[in-house]
Parts: C-alpha cells; sequence; structure tokens
C-alpha cells in the first residue's frame, strides 16, 4: 500500500514537498508524474541503500529521500516550472535495480495533484 500527500498549486518558481507513506519493505521507490495527454515519466527513485536517481529534466531542481524508521518517502522540489504539472505517483518494486520504466513497478499510489501556474 502506498500514499501519496503533498501535492497542491504553487507558482513557477514555488516549492513543493511531497510524501509517501509505504507499508511493505521493497527495495526500489519511485516518482513517476503525468501530465494531461502524455505517457507517465519517471522522475527520481531511490533504493533500499538511499542511492538516488534522478531524471534529467529535474535532477538538479528536487531530492528524493526515503526514511525508513517512518516508512516514507518524499520528493522536495523547487524552482517549479509550469511544464512540471501534472500527477505524481509513489510507486514501489522489488530488486535492487530502480527502472526508468513504470511497468516495472506493480506496486503504485493513487497519485497527486501537482500544479504550477505561470
Amino acid at each position: 500500500h502506498l500514499a501519496e500527500s503533498g501535492g497542491g498549486s504553487v507558482p513557477a518558481g514555488g516549492s513543493l514537498r511531497l510524501a509517501c507513506e509505504y507499508t511493505t519493505r521493497l527495495s526500489c521507490l519511485a516518482w513517476f508524474r503525468q501530465a494531461s495527454g502524455k505517457e507517465r515519466e519517471g522522475v527520481a527513485s531511490i533504493t533500499l541503500g538511499n542511492t538516488p536517481t534522478y531524471a534529467d529534466s529535474v535532477k538538479d531542481r528536487v531530492a528524493t529521500s526515503r526514511d525508513s524508521a517512518q516508512w516514507t518517502v518524499s520528493l522536495q522540489m523547487r524552482s517549479l516550472r509550469p511544464e512540471d504539472t501534472g500527477i505524481y505517483y509513489c510507486a514501489a518494486a522489488r530488486g535492487g535495480y530502480c527502472s526508468e520504466s513504470p511497468t516495472e513497478y506493480p506496486f503504485w499510489g493513487q497519485g497527486t495533484q501537482v500544479t504550477v501556474s505561470s
């Protein structure tokens, strides 16, 4: 079970922090987003060993971290742009490798809306 929180509406240049609570300790936790009319794309991921990976489009503006004691993973986003608008999903998978493909993730949260206005 995965549950996201923290979405909302911000002006361009603003910041948001998303959180995802999980109930099963899986190796890879990832963030994906999907804009209206577009395919779901990876934003960031983090392994059980706390090694993060970021998409090129966001890597200088986001940071993800895992708090295993609290069973949460967070996504801190800054300098947000209108093109960051979309539904953000938390996903989880077994295995030591965090894939960039959403098809490799069997577990998903319900998503949280992020809207960045220009």
